[in-house]
């Protein structure tokens, strides 16, 4: 199946990152559509396709719109969650480098939707030239009244600004973001029903949409085009229109983001991608670092859609999909990932404040010749105590790599603790990829 470009479609037209070239190409439309239209039937138009959060919980989005309160005692809020920090995933930063107008665009569309008035868009601290074309592509919207006062004679107020994170992972949690933009330390809060929801009681304690920029960018295209339209895309699976971007790498000839239409399957993603490079394919982590592995058998075959790649074992999580070679050593590839999670860890809970640590450690030892019988259990043990037992949903995220690389390849643990060693001959980087300036440092 070929790619299906509806959000990447002019992405390598430096004049789409200008407001002239936006509009040439249609942009606007759907917000101009938008206006013409009341809030509701705004929404009702995000439900008819089907639209589910591209950020990873893949939650519809018009549930989250509507759930805004049509009181407006208190200012609302729209937020973008730009803080794309999941290992393997970089397709946010794509879309605000190369088509910054589709998602401000679908911000005051959601303005509009949510009776919203302001709206911040949180961008990972490093994304430096992502924040310098969002701030650009803002400083042209208001110069010709696409954002501001009366948009376009609308009546609808809309301002927009742009915050800077500092580099933690943490904030790419909803909760912890909002922490964060309103100046406290980046950690999640309660959550409902111990708490209530965002668009009760978020930012500042006022009604509030979190939207991934992936989701905001689809919003002028539903719009413009029409729900139906754009649910035909993905009709194949149970329950995931649309198309959805997935950040390709690993051992594989083409890196790179591709769009492609839910009911794909990982196998055509690959081919995509041009192919494995450097060896057959052995394992595939398809949404981003923090979701189960798929081994080659099943990632060939697996269709991507919310629904059916639960059932292959794994998630569409963010859509940072790697592929690795036969010449991968699992336990290395898990071990550097849990470092990563227990690096980030912001250490607000136990479970994974000192989970995430015990598994480096574990995990270390075993990779380093003394690897102990009871071990894998051990890890089993630790990552049930994570799961479920954190303060937010990336405990769980540390987690479920290891469960899933342990299901899925268990021998390779079996053999390293077994042999003090591991069981592939891993080449050195710069023998899989001669052509990259790699430091002999």
């Amino acid at each position: 199946m070929p790619e299906r470009r509806l959000l990447l479609e002019h992405t390598n037209d430096p004049a789409y990152r200008t407001l002239d070239g936006y509009l040439a190409k249609g942009g606007y439309q759907g917000l101009k559509k938008a206006l013409g239209l009341d809030r509701q039937a705004v929404i009702d138009e995000i439900k008819a396709s089907g639209l589910r959060g591209r950020g990873g919980a893949g939650f519809p989005t018009w549930i989250k719109w509507n759930g805004i309160p049509k009181d407006t005692s208190k200012p609302h809020y729209v937020l973008c969650n730009a803080d794309e920090g999941e290992p393997g995933t970089f397709k946010d930063k794509e879309l605000m480098e190369n088509t910054p107008f589709l998602v401000i665009e679908g911000m005051t569309i959601a303005a509009h939707a949510t009776q919203s008035k302001v709206g911040y868009i949180y961008i990972r601290g490093e994304f430096v030239d992502a924040a310098r074309a969002i701030k650009s592509a803002i400083d042209e919207a208001y110069a010709n009244n696409y954002l501001g006062k009366n948009i376009l004679g609308s009546g609808l107020d809309f301002d927009l600004y742009v915050h800077l994170g500092a580099g933690s992972y943490e904030c790419g949690e909803e909760s912890a973001l909002m922490s964060s933009l309103m100046g406290e330390r980046g950690m999640p809060r309660l959550k409902f029903p111990h708490a209530p929801l965002p668009t009760i009681a978020g930012l500042w304690d006022c009604p509030t949409v979190i939207n991934n920029v992936e989701s905001y960018a689809c919003a002028p295209l539903i719009l413009d085009k029409g729900g139906a339209w754009y649910a035909q895309f993905g009709a194949s699976t149970k329950n995931s229109r649309g198309t959805k971007i997935f950040s390709v790498s690993g051992h594989v000839n083409r890196p790179g983001n591709y769009e492609v239409e839910f009911g794909t399957t990982l196998g055509e993603l690959l081919e995509l991608a041009g192919g494995m490079k450097g060896g057959a394919l052995k394992a595939c982590v398809p949404g981003g670092s923090s979701v189960p592995m798929l081994d080659a058998k099943t990632t060939m075959d697996a269709v991507i859609g919310y629904e059916e790649l639960v059932e292959a074992g794994s998630m569409v999580g963010s859509g940072g999909c790697i592929f690795l070679n036969e010449h991968t050593c699992i336990v290395t590839f898990i071990w550097r990932t849990s470092l990563f999670y227990a690096k980030e860890s912001c250490g607000k809970c136990t479970p994974c404040r000192e989970g995430t640590d015990w598994l480096v450690k574990a995990l270390n030892r075993i990779r380093e010749g003394g690897g102990k019988p009871g071990d894998i259990e051990l890890l089993e043990e630790i990552c049930s105590q994570i799961d479920g037992r954190s303060f937010c949903a990336l405990g769980d995220a540390a987690a479920w790599p290891v469960v899933g690389a342990i299901k899925v390849f268990r021998d390779e643990f079996e053999y390293f603790i077994q042999n003090g060693r591991s069981k592939v001959a891993t080449p050195q980087a710069r023998e899989m990829w001669p052509e990259q300036p790699f430091s002999h440092a």
